[in-house]
């Protein structure tokens, strides 16, 4: 069973849609348990980081979100990949889940590209692991970035910025575009995905 975490920031609809479009079985739930008991877990987002974080420990979903991320397949999306790092400039600044290390920012404004990015933007990628083909396209809707760093897979460039698009570590792969809103490409990461083992050896922190 996948479980989407539904933390209240999440594109909830439209990511279960494009899972059972790809064949997957899908649960969306705020509970802690459930997602404990996951196969594998979803980890959408849009909004604010500071309501993110805030729903989080309301409902209880920290600590099992950081351990669903180091010991199964797991998928983190928009905001939801930002959260994975240890800050965000985001809200006057935000301490997030600190599962990756690396640190999030805003765009700078730069003469003619709007922020936030709204639309296609393409992926160079360097991913063993096939989740990603270089110079694919995804649709990006994002005023912050994840800082390159040792776990980038994809980067992707925008106002004068260079930054990772999609990080994998463990059986954690995050992506700041949206795979359910990229059409064919998009789906074809979320088969991938569900096709991932979930016997594979965690090399945990």
């Amino acid at each position: 069973m996948t479980v989407i975490v539904d933390y209240r920031a999440g594109n909830l609809t439209s990511v279960r849609l494009a899972i059972e479009a790809v064949g997957g079985t899908v649960q969306v739930s705020s509970d802690p348990s459930t997602v404990a008991a996951a196969d594998r877990v979803v980890f959408p987002g849009v909004g604010a980081a500071k309501s993110a974080m805030e729903n989080l420990r309301e409902l209880g979903l920290i600590d099992v979100v950081r351990d669903a991320a180091r010991s199964k397949p797991f998928l983190g999306i928009c905001l939801g990949m930002q959260i994975l790092f240890d800050r965000t400039e985001e809200d006057g600044g935000v301490d997030c889940l600190g599962i990756l290390p690396g640190q999030v920012r805003r765009f700078p404004n730069v003469t003619g590209c709007k922020v936030p990015e709204i639309g296609w933007n393409s992926v160079s990628a360097n991913d063993p692991h096939g989740f990603l083909n270089d110079g694919e396209e995804f649709y990006f809707v994002h005023s912050y970035y994840v800082e390159l760093n040792p776990f980038a897979v994809g980067r992707t460039s925008y106002a004068g910025v260079e930054f990772a698009s999609a990080v994998r570590r463990w059986q954690l792969f995050a992506t700041q575009f949206h795979p359910e809103k990229s059409g064919r490409i998009g789906l074809a990461l979320l088969r991938a995905f569900l096709n991932m083992p979930t016997t594979e050896k965690q090399e945990r922190p």
